[in-house]
């Protein structure tokens, strides 16, 4: 077998020098050839020659949710499958595949993991594999990106610095030929269910499925903030009567004014347009056995 390493030697807390020797000894532990490459900028290109020289098994991807976008836009409808190794700091996608934060039991998934058909969303022709917002999370995001500091602190801060900030937009929607107009502090796209945090956006979402959902947060009064907050860390969100869940296919977004837009915890930018669609079983993941999710 051979694994191809792909480094992001900026995310997260993880020194690269540690996953390295960890490559290192899991290949002489269980007998696979690798090959280590470290991100750089605009890497895309030098990445499809490595793979396509080395000619991998399994692309192992080491980083954020950005760095596993990247990886997902490259090897979508490929058959080489990508398995993630938690090395970022919120490792959204990491904990909604089963892999969560433990970078060991990523390792041992190159052996003992079964291969998954997903989804991936592409929002204005930006590939999403995990959830993509415009309103009050992309606004955090923002900040966040803005911040030398990394965390679930640092991420708890700029919520708290936002909240008393909200901001409503209307969104004029188009969904599978559908069309309504909805005023929200949030749009989020979701193949997803939940942040990296572990709060749940979309309790209805799967990865597989054929459908991502628009999940609308409408304006609320602050003194709701505790009792929505409460239901998206039981998972029962849509359950909210500022909370809407709906299923799509395919949508067009127009906003009333520019809004940033964050795509897999990477700031895009701010538009007043949002073309979204799903691309069904694009990506071939590694995932745990039945047995342990």
């Amino acid at each position: 077998m051979k694994v191809l390493f792909i480094i992001n030697t900026k995310s997260g807390n993880q020194g690269s020098s540690g996953l390295e020797s960890m490559i290192s000894a899991e290949s002489r532990k269980n007998g696979f050839e690798f090959l280590i490459y470290r991100l750089e900028k605009n890497a895309e290109e030098h990445i499809k020659s490595e793979i396509s020289d080395f000619s991998p098994d399994i692309v192992a991807v080491a980083g954020g949710d950005g760095t596993v976008n990247l990886m997902s836009k490259i090897l979508c409808n490929t058959s080489i499958p990508l398995l993630i190794i938690p090395a970022g700091s919120a490792n959204g996608m990491a904990k909604e595949l089963g892999i969560g934060n433990r970078i060991d039991y990523a390792f041992s998934l190159i052996q003992n993991g079964v291969k998954r058909k997903i989804d991936l969303l592409k929002i204005n022709n930006i590939h999403c594999i995990h959830l993509a917002d415009v309103g009050l999370n992309a606004r955090i995001v923002k900040r966040f990106e803005d911040d030398v500091k990394r965390g679930m602190l640092t991420y708890a801060k700029h919520l708290l610095a936002e909240i008393f900030l909200i901001k409503q937009y209307r969104f004029h929607i188009v969904s599978d030929g559908h069309e309504f107009t909805r005023k929200a502090v949030s749009l989020t796209f979701a193949n997803a269910s939940k942040y990296g945090t572990g709060v749940v956006i979309n309790p209805v979402g799967k990865l597989d499925d054929g459908k991502f959902e628009l999940v609308i947060i409408k304006p609320f009064p602050r003194v709701k903030l505790l009792s929505i907050a409460w239901k998206m860390l039981r998972g029962n969100l849509h359950s909210s009567e500022y909370a809407e869940v709906l299923p799509s296919s395919k949508a067009i977004i127009r906003t009333s004014k520019k809004t940033t837009l964050q795509i897999d915890g990477e700031v895009i930018g701010k538009t007043r347009l949002i073309e979204i669609e799903i691309l069904p079983g694009a990506l071939t993941v590694i995932v745990p056995p039945l047995s342990e999710q």
